[in-house]
Order: structure tokens, then C-alpha cells, then sequence
């Protein structure tokens, strides 16, 4: 890391770091892997468009800050993931940024020692590696899409992306997911609102000119296609929004606005009421209503870990409480597996009848 001249009263110094081109010389991934994520992609593009009924479930960690326990996860979660295949495409959350309503800690890129220290080069190198790591054990990956640049270092190894509840209003993000490789989620605003997101993935769905970086980490113009692959999340705001009305509601927005009439729910966050044990009552609310006829729900998401709960960030890491989390509450791994399980055992009947003949719902 070098570092600069001070150029600003508000800014003590700059750094230079690592370029995307050289962090992925130092951990690159293969043709096949290559292959495999794009498969994976073209998987979830299928779900979101009918052609695949499958559920589509984004399940893990509200966040990672332990690679050794994400790896312990990652091999529960995979082994579970084969046994439902039919039924369930498990895509496992690798949430490597926070944003934060006020202040705390931001994530493993960037405070990767979670001490204050924000050694960000260090935590590109090992979330890279990492990802590279679990990639190889056969899991497809999402992520939420925050820092506009980090996609560049990162962003080929994931098959979803997100866009999350306090950057949906974002210019730049949805500039960013119009380029994305893979298939993007927008969640509704944190008060609830719908017609943001809905704003977001239409304009995602353009072409876009906007600033970044290249691999070699100049500055560039960047010149994206549009993504046609994004979608809302219901995440709920002041209320729950997974409800049956909540649900024809957000139909008729996503309606007016000609887009795709696709739907992801997250099971956490405002439809819990920040309680995570309620996850099991949201997923089993979306599980009748797939019974009952709905065809506009595509996917799930579930913050799920090793064990229930979440422990304080200000703990030093030979105390810190191993395969818990260290931001949103998550559900455990007993739990997680009842839950799939019973998913798939009582969607089985229902999921083939979601495929439509144009690829639309």
C-alpha cells in the first residue's frame, strides 16, 4: 500500500492499493469454475423467468466475519442443497459489505481485523480468497453490491446479487446492477415502499454511462447493456409486507410498470420485526400461498448461521463466540434444515405447475 499526498482539509491522506487485475492474478479462478458460475447464473435467470420452477432460496450468515465457520457452513449448506435440488436452487448469502444506518462495523472488506483498523486491501485478499475457496466446493454465491467498486475485484464470482433497502434510491447503484453479470435484487425502501424498487429496476434494466474503474484500476468510462434479470424483495418497513395483500399490492405496481412479474421475500429484517425466529412464520406464509396459486413468488431469502442469535461486535475475536453472528440474528442450522426440508417436502406438488409456456409469469 502507498501512500499519497494529503489534497483536501477534510481528507488526512491516500492510499493506493491493490488493482483488481493483480488481486485476481494472486487468486484466480478456472475455466471450469468459470463455467459453473455462469451455469448458476443462467439457473437463477431461468427461475426468475419461468422457464425453471424451482424455488429460489438465498440462504446464510447475515454477514461473514469468520472464514473458518463460513467454510463449516458452507459444507452443511451444500450437502443439503444437492438433497433438494429438485425442489430448491440454495444459493448461499456471502454478505461481505454492511451498510450502516448510523456507524459500526462495515464488513469483512472493509475491516477485515474488525478493530477499527480498515486494513480494506487485506480484506479484498481474503474475501477473494475465500470466495474462491467456496466456489470450489461447489456453491453458488450472492452478495449485496455496496462500495461502486468493489464489483470489479469481486463481483465475476457471484451468481446473485442485491441491492439493498438504503441504496434502492441509489443513482449509481442502479447504474452499477445495469452492468452486473448476474441476476439483481431490489429491496423496497426501508419505510415500505414499493415504488422504488420498481423505479430501480427499470431503470436498471437501461443501458447506462456512469465513472469506475478498470482491472488495471484507472479511472474509466464504463458503458453497460442494461440487466434484464432484476426483481424486487419484500423485506417489509413500519409493517411486515409478506402478507397475501402486501403481495397483490406489489403484483399490480410491478404490473403498471410492464416489468416481469417476479417477487423475492426476505424473511428477515422488517417482516420479522427484527425477531429472527419469526423467519419460520414468514417462509411458512409464502410456502401457502404458493400452495394456494401464487406464481409471481420466486424466491426466499433466510439469515441463517450455525447457531441462533447474534453476539456484540465489540468482543475480541479469542472471545467471540464461535458461528454466531456478529450483526442481524439468525436462525440455526437445526432450524434451517426443518425448515427446507418441509419446504421442499410440501412444494413438490405445486412448483411444476409454475412454469410458463412464454417464459413469463
Amino acid at each position: 500500500m502507498q501512500k499519497n499526498e494529503r489534497h483536501s482539509v477534510y481528507v488526512n491522506n491516500t492510499y493506493s492499493i491493490i488493482t483488481p487485475e493483480q488481486l485476481k492474478t494472486q487468486f484466480p479462478v478456472t475455466h471450469l469454475e468459470q463455467k459453473t458460475i455462469a451455469d448458476s447464473q443462467n439457473i437463477i435467470m431461468n427461475i426468475i423467468h419461468r422457464r425453471d420452477p424451482r424455488l429460489l432460496v438465498i440462504c446464510g450468515p447475515c454477514s461473514i466475519h469468520d472464514v473458518n465457520a463460513t467454510f463449516d457452513y458452507a459444507d452443511k449448506l451444500k450437502t443439503l442443497s444437492t438433497e433438494l435440488q429438485d425442489q430448491l436452487y440454495i444459493v448461499m448469502r456471502v454478505y461481505l459489505e454492511k451498510p450502516r444506518t448510523s456507524i459500526g462495523w462495515k464488513g469483512l472488506i472493509n475491516d477485515p481485523h474488525m478493530n477499527g483498523s480498515n486494513d480494506i486491501e487485506l480484506g479484498l485478499k481474503t474475501a477473494r480468497h475465500m470466495l474462491v475457496k467456496l466456489i470450489k466446493i461447489g456453491l453458488p454465491l450472492a452478495t449485496e453490491v455496496l462500495n461502486p467498486y468493489i464489483p470489479q475485484y469481486i463481483g465475476e464470482l457471484f451468481s446473485w446479487s442485491s441491492i439493498g433497502a438504503r441504496t434502492t434510491e441509489s443513482q449509481i447503484h442502479r447504474e452499477i446492477a445495469s452492468g452486473l453479470c448476474t441476476p439483481v435484487g431490489f429491496k423496497n425502501s426501508t419505510n415500505g415502499n414499493f415504488s422504488n424498487a420498481v423505479n430501480a429496476i427499470h431503470a436498471a434494466m437501461m443501458p447506462h454511462r456512469y465513472i469506475s474503474i478498470n482491472q488495471s484500476g484507472q479511472v474509466c468510462l464504463l458503458h453497460t447493456k442494461g440487466n434484464l434479470n432484476a426483481h424486487i424483495i419484500l423485506r417489509g418497513g413500519e409493517n411486515p409486507n409478506y402478507y397475501p395483500e402486501d403481495i397483490i399490492g406489489c403484483e399490480k405496481k410491478i404490473t403498471e410498470a410492464g416489468l416481469p412479474l417476479a417477487l423475492m421475500v426476505d424473511c428477515s429484517h422488517g417482516n420479522s420485526n427484527k425477531d429472527y425466529r419469526r423467519q419460520i412464520d414468514v417462509a411458512r406464509s409464502i410456502l401457502h400461498q404458493i400452495k394456494y396459486g401464487n406464481r409471481s413468488i420466486i424466491g426466499l431469502m433466510i439469515e441463517s448461521y450455525i447457531y441462533p442469535g447474534n453476539q456484540s461486535i465489540n468482543l475480541s475475536s479469542s472471545t467471540t463466540q464461535y458461528g454466531v453472528s456478529v450483526t442481524d440474528a439468525c436462525i440455526d442450522w437445526k432450524t434451517t434444515k426443518h425448515l427446507l426440508y418441509d419446504l421442499h417436502k410440501e412444494l413438490k406438488p405445486f412448483l411444476i405447475n409454475r412454469i410458463s409456456g412464454d417464459g413469463m409469469a
